[in-house]
């Protein structure tokens, strides 16, 4: 008897865990599409409702690897379904990761370029003085510089 609950409850988890990668993969589908887009806008949106997708996708994946050996109990075609979810929850994950760093790198490196102009600006343009309180414009490498590099 208590063998048919424990399936019961099972099945209740794998079914949990299949509607968790449906909505974790339909979210990586429109970040995805965001990202390509360059909305940051809609990727940000998404924010809060991706830390509580991945949350859930961790919470139920530590309890399937506590309980490994119960999922050979489950019906074989919705461990079929669990595992084929699972390899395309994996290609989205990659595909976001990739596209994530390449977005990082694009902004880091513009961020880059427009520190160098402004500096080069700034060295052309600005005036300094010398030890001996006279104009030297080839001494100008020491003015101050501010940039907030958050991205």
């Amino acid at each position: 008897m208590e063998n048919t609950a424990d399936n019961k409850t099972l099945q209740h988890k794998v079914d949990d865990f299949c509607e968790i990668i449906g909505s974790f993969s339909e979210l990586l589908k429109a970040e995805n599409a965001a990202l390509e887009a360059y909305d940051v806008k809609k990727v940000s949106e998404l924010y809060n409702q991706k830390v509580q997708l991945v949350t859930a996708y961790r919470n139920m994946t530590a309890f399937f690897i506590k309980n490994q050996e119960h999922l050979k109990e489950i019906n074989p075609d919705a461990r079929a379904k669990l595992k084929a979810s699972a390899v395309d929850l994996d290609t989205l994950l990659k595909d976001n990761e990739q596209l994530l760093k390449a977005k990082m790198q694009t902004s880091k490196m513009v961020m880059d370029s427009v520190v160098n102009l402004v500096k080069m600006s700034n060295n052309a343009n600005s005036t300094s003085y010398g030890s001996q309180g006279k104009y030297a414009p080839l001494d100008n490498n020491s003015n101050a510089l501010s940039i907030n590099r958050t991205l």
